[in-house]
Parts: C-alpha cells; structure tokens; sequence
C-alpha cells in the first residue's frame, strides 16, 4: 500500500510530464497510464498571494526560505544548513575565457557533504518523514550516497545506500562514515539503479530518487532560486550545468520558470547548455546529432558522478537545451583534468570532475562563440574535488623537495619559475 497524504496550501498534487494524469502525493514517481514520470504540481496562485521577496529574505539562510515551492507539508523540514552556497564573480576565469560577466553557484561547499545532492536528499527525506518511512535509501554514483547516509543519520533513519564497486575511494569514504548500511554492487549505474527498483518494491523502502524521485527532484530548483536571489533578483541570460540523468538541468529551468511566475523576478530568456563527459554522453550524442531519443551507453570516463548510460530525463534536458537556444557538449577526460585544474587556480576552488567537465564544455563554448562574451552567464559548480582525488593524481604536478638550506630553496625556486613561464607560453600558443 502507498503512503499518501492531503494537499498544502501550496501543494497540489502529482502529475504524468506525459499524458497528464494526475496522482496524489503519494511515494510513486510513474504514470500507471502510459509510464511517464511524475512531477510535483503547485498552486502557484496561492504562492504569489503568500511570498514575496521579503518572506523570502527574512527565512532561514538554507534551502527552506523557499519551503512554499518546495514538496513538503512540515513546518520543521530537515535543515542541516543546506543550501545558500557562495555565487562568485569570476574574474580570473573569465578573463582567461574571454568572458566577462561570469559567476560561479559554487556548492562544492555545500552541507553537509559537500555536493548539491544534499539539496535534493534534504527535501526528499523530510518528505519521506512525512509518508511513515522508517528505512530509506539511494542508488548512487557517490555524492548522493554521502548525502543519503548523513541527512539519515540526522534524521534518525534507518538508511541502505546501493553504489557501483568501482566508485572512488573518497566516496566510499564519506559514506561509511555515517554507519549505514553499503552495497557495492558489481555493475554500473544503471545496474544498480535497476536493482535498487526491486528493493524498493520487496522492501517497501523510500529511496530519494526512485520512489521519492518526483520529491527529490524538486530539490535542484532551489539552485535556480538562491542565482536568482542573490544576483539581486532577476535571471541569468545563460547557464552551464552538468548532465548526468538530466534532472538538475532542468529543475534549475523550472526554479527560474517558478519565480517568475509567483511575480518574484521579471521574466526573461535563459539559454541553457549541459555539460557531458565523452566517456558517458547520451545526450551530447543525441543532441549532436539530431534526435529527439536517447540511446543508452556503457560509460567509461573519470566523471563518475555523472555517469549515467541510460539517464531518466534525458529528452527532457535535450528539450530544454533546444529551446532555449542552448547547446549540450562533452569533452574528454584530458579535458575534465584541465577544467579542474584552471578552476583552482584562477578562482581557488577545487571541484570533482563533474565540475571540471562543465569548466571544460564552458570553455569550449566560450571559444567556439556560443557564449556571448558580455552575457551574464552562471556556471554550477556541483561537487567538492577533495571526493575524487585519484582522478588528479599525478597529472597536477608535485612539491620541489628541497634541503632545509636556502640554496637549495634558491635553486628550486629559480626552477619553479622557469617551468611556469614555459607552461604560460603554452597556454599563449
């Protein structure tokens, strides 16, 4: 039997994004009509009659000042101080890309695990609290894993995290270290996702992006809202986001969409590119070459975070890319190394490799002229690099070992010097 519950002022109901039938706010995330995904419908009318910018700004400093377009009923959501990351003008970085108005959502210091998941596990388990659930759990590439098994560990809940056996070590790491319950499974993804929708129905579990996804997925709306806030309420003219399953994509599209239609912001054009690794790129291909489907794929790149062969919302993020006169582009794992690499030292932030894949499709884009140089463009920055350190190693350089003598010193520094005016005639090349 589905938990269920009563609609919020706010709270409206589920809705097929296909055929358009509607369900109750119940823990299931597929149309039993034609098996399109479910989506959380809002009463956006009586939103704008409730919030406004003040409301906004006199809540909370995490997610939840926006708990009105958020699928929860509490009045004591989940909060570990979510939310609210830095949004930085990106001088340096943009000089080197020839951009120059471009500012970085910067959650690779997001709480509490350091990656955006923690937005969307915040909300989906607050919401799985709600429908009775005592035992909840992920199918995960990593950082929703690290999300999971802490914000259960907050909540008091029983937790059962599902990851491929081949994940990064850091990742393993963060996880474990919450004491919930790990299944390095011997597959990819896609196969543990599969198999995590069978424990979820033997089980009678919340899993956040299984039978939780349409709660979970409203979560990454928030990363539009905090832009359009903190860019002193009004919208970016284009954004570069990752794609792994194409949620965060387009749930940031949707935050924007939201304000706009609550009288929050004023309305204008957003232009939308995704961001993929060349060993994991459904829907880089797919956009490539014209088609309106994703053909799965076997990934195999160092972005492990976003490798999803076989991602749930694709067509949607093609969609949204297309009409917003976007572009969606990968780059190789070379190229991912590069983008983590110009990141930390122009800006000093350390992203994992999704970030450093987005860094990288941002500054293909930038050079090929699809970005408009004085546009106010926002990139999203989604995880901490301190999670895949391996993927870094030995390509970033090593310390000068020296004797505790200053000619020694002298002699290493006159060295450092000489190799980086080399490397700086490089990038001039």
């Amino acid at each position: 039997m589905v938990a269920t519950s009563t609609p919020t002022a706010t709270l409206s109901h589920l809705q097929c994004k296909e055929c358009g039938a509607q369900y109750p706010l119940a823990a299931m995330h597929v149309c039993e009509l034609c098996f399109g995904p479910l989506e959380v419908k809002y009463d956006l009318a009586a939103i704008r009659a409730q919030v406004t910018r003040e409301t906004i700004e006199r809540g909370p400093h995490s997610i939840w000042r926006y708990r009105a377009f958020l699928p929860v009923e509490s009045e004591q959501p989940i909060d570990l101080g979510t939310g609210m990351t830095p949004l930085i003008r990106a001088e340096r970085l943009g000089r080197r890309l020839g951009l120059r108005n471009l500012w970085i959502k910067n959650d690779a210091v997001n709480m509490p695990t350091l990656s955006f998941k923690d937005r969307v596990v915040s909300v989906a388990l607050t919401r799985a609290k709600e429908l009775g659930f005592t035992t909840v759990g992920c199918a995960s590439t990593g950082n929703l894993a690290n999300s999971t098994a802490a914000i259960a560990a907050h909540a008091g809940l029983e937790c059962c995290v599902f990851i491929p056996a081949d994940l990064e070590a850091g990742k393993i790491l963060g996880t474990l270290v919450y004491r919930p319950t790990v299944m390095a499974v011997k597959g990819n993804y896609d196969q543990v996702n599969r198999l995590c929708s069978e424990v979820a129905n033997s089980q009678g579990w919340g899993f956040v992006n299984i039978n939780l996804r349409p709660y979970y997925s409203e979560g990454s709306k928030t990363l539009g809202f905090e832009v359009a806030e903190q860019l002193g309420w009004q919208l970016p003219d284009c954004i570069v986001a990752p794609l792994a399953s194409g949620s965060l994509f387009t749930k940031i599209h949707k935050g924007f969409r939201e304000f706009v239609q609550a009288g929050l912001v004023a309305d204008k054009p957003v232009q939308c590119h995704g961001a993929q690794a060349q060993g994991c790129a459904p829907i880089a291909q797919a956009f490539a070459e014209g088609r309106d489907f994703i053909a799965p794929v076997k990934p195999h790149t160092i972005a492990k975070s976003i490798a999803i062969g076989n991602p749930a919302d694709g067509v949607y993020a093609l969609d949204l890319a297309r009409k917003t006169g976007g572009q969606i582009a990968a780059v190789s794992d070379p190229e991912i190394i590069a983008g983590i690499q110009i990141l930390a030292e122009t800006e000093g932030i350390f992203t994992e490799t999704a970030g450093g894949t987005t860094v990288a499709v941002l500054e293909k884009l930038a050079k090929n002229g699809h970005i408009d140089p004085d546009a106010l463009t926002v990139v999203y920055i989604t995880g901490n690099g301190l999670k895949t350190q391996e993927a870094v190693q030995g390509a970033i350089g090593e310390p000068l070992t020296i004797e505790p003598q200053l000619g020694s010193f002298a002699r290493a520094w006159e060295r450092s010097q000489t190799l980086e005016r080399l490397e700086w005639q490089e990038v001039l090349v």
